[in-house]
């Protein structure tokens, strides 16, 4: 109860896109149950011009481990799955690789165990009800809500579902506190986060920056526009969001 506190006041929101109050969603888990209780974080990062969860799976695979960890204690999970899209291979290679790590020290086996599961390259299963079907061996449908994962979620129990990036942050709050997390972000959201930035820019690539920056400034990081091009339209997020011209 009290790591739930910290991260509500901490204003960490879901990274993966929906933006949802990270320790608010964890205290949907029903109090009196008594059956198991899962963790899945949702690794299917098939948004066209999105790579920064890869670049967490390949580059700190135990930042997102020892967030699962915190996470499933919070939950009350002694079992956790990580969803990784069908595509990502390398991503897939080294995060497995840390988990083994993680069993080897003795870290992961005693409470918590933690599955890898490889995706088979279906966009729909970003979505977090189709993502737990195809978990479940199903194929990857989304349902309709409610009952919401917090409830009924994979296997028919209580399930979390969480972005990579989302669970990442979680160790930092844990470590320097909730008020250090809020104060490096925005007055609706807390803390950094972790930018894809592609197209015709001098120097793309992943930015970690505060969630109250603009996209002007974001750009400007990125090295401004390249050649003699000028700035026509931003996709600020995914292909179902709508695209930005300039004057916005």
């Amino acid at each position: 109860a009290a790591i739930v506190e910290e991260v509500k006041q901490s204003n960490l929101r879901g990274l993966g896109g929906a933006g949802f109050p990270t320790g608010m969603k964890w205290s949907f888990i029903p109090k009196n149950h008594t059956g198991p209780v899962y963790l899945v974080v949702n690794a299917d990062e098939g948004e066209p011009g999105t790579f920064k969860d890869r670049y967490l799976l390949e580059r700190d695979p135990h930042a997102l481990i020892e967030g699962m960890l915190i996470a499933a204690r919070a939950i009350r999970s002694a079992l956790a799955f990580v969803y990784v899209r069908g595509e990502y291979v390398q991503p897939w290679k080294r995060f497995a690789s840390a988990v083994s790590e993680a069993y080897d020290a003795g870290y992961l086996g005693r409470g918590v165990d933690v599955v890898v599961h490889r995706g088979a390259g279906a966009y729909i299963c970003g979505e977090e009800t189709g993502l737990i079907s195809s978990l479940e061996g199903k194929k990857g449908w989304p349902k309709l809500k409610p009952p919401f994962p917090a409830i009924k979620g994979a296997f028919g129990a209580p399930t979390i579902v969480n972005n990579v990036e989302t669970i990442c942050q979680v160790p930092h709050i844990i470590n320097r506190g909730p008020e250090w997390f809020a104060g490096l972000g925005s007055k609706t959201q807390g803390g950094t986060r972790l930018y894809s930035v592609s197209g015709r820019v001098n120097r793309p690539g992943v930015y970690e920056e505060s969630c109250s920056i603009t996209l002007r400034e974001l750009i400007e990081h990125a090295g401004g526009v390249s050649g003699n091009g000028r700035l026509k339209g931003v996709v600020p997020g995914g292909s179902s969001a709508p695209i930005l011209a300039a004057h916005e």
